[in-house]
């Protein structure tokens, strides 16, 4: 599996996921030693420049197919519902990878997530955040041109009184 999420399988981390399920392996197992482990490895090789934002983001959605077969499995699990975070990629950036990664985690242990997509305009985000009354927003940029939006979105909130967590 891990293997499977570094060289970017697609087709075939479900059946791997599948087959380690079979094999009565618990789906925590799976994410903590398999899953997450594979992509920390595309990090480390992302870093090194061995791979590229190519493979970096192949893998990503590999990792989220094999969570994907996870899901019905870790609810199955759960205990009650933890924490609602409200998650969003600011206005300007349809770069959404980290944010899918982390919604994904976060989904799986437990938390509600209420992923409002890429693009978000900040009033949206705001609107949101009151509305579903989230403990936590946590915002997304990747292009240098849109990380402001991030920090801009945080004055938004502090100056609405709203207070929440926020993390990026």
């Amino acid at each position: 599996i891990k293997e499977a999420v570094v060289n970017g399988q697609e087709e075939e981390i479900k059946g791997l996921v599948e087959e380690a399920l079979e094999q009565r392996m618990e789906a925590m197992e799976i994410s903590n030693l398999c899953l997450i482990p594979g992509l920390e490895e595309v990090g480390r090789l992302f870093e090194k420049k061995i791979i590229f934002l190519p493979q970096v983001m192949l893998s990503a959605e590999t990792m989220k197919k094999g969570f994907e077969r996870l899901k019905g499995e870790f609810k199955a699990k759960s205990q009650k519902q933890k924490a609602k975070i409200l998650m969003a990629t600011v206005e300007g950036d349809v770069h959404d990878i980290g944010k899918n990664i982390v919604s994904t985690l976060l989904m799986n242990y437990g938390f509600e997530v209420v992923d409002l997509g890429k693009s978000v305009p900040g009033d949206r985000i705001l609107r949101e955040a009151k509305r579903y009354n989230v403990a936590l927003v946590g915002l997304s940029a990747l292009m240098t041109t849109t990380m402001p939006e991030m920090g801009r979105v945080v004055k938004m909130l502090k100056k609405q009184g709203i207070k929440v967590a926020v993390g990026g």
